[in-house]
């Protein structure tokens, strides 16, 4: 059984292997090296989350990039989704949430 609401389908969790973190912040000099590790990051399926920051430390610009992976933004709003529905069609917690009020 799944908590996906109707009409929305997940990945598979068999989709990604175990090993990969759903989230990943990558940081360091403002360098080629830099780039190459965000660079082999989006090649292994990850997606930038969000805008850069930069920071300087007196010596070198240092960056910083989120990434994630699309089967935690997917699971992340199937969920979300799937307890919106849940609070609007559960006429019994709604009844008992305003019990007692005028």
């Amino acid at each position: 059984m799944t908590d996906a609401p109707a009409g929305v389908t997940l990945p598979s969790q068999q989709d990604q292997p175990e090993e990969k973190l759903s989230y990943r912040l990558i940081t360091g000099p403002d360098d080629r090296a830099f780039c190459e590790r965000i660079s082999t990051a989006l090649a292994e399926g990850y997606v930038l989350h969000g805008s850069p920051a930069a920071t300087y430390n007196g010596i070198n610009v240092i960056v910083a990039q989120a990434l994630v992976l699309p089967y935690a933004i997917a699971t992340a709003d199937a969920a979300v989704a799937t307890a919106v529905d849940r609070l609007d069609s559960d006429e019994d917690l709604n009844a008992e949430a305003f019990e007692g009020h005028a």
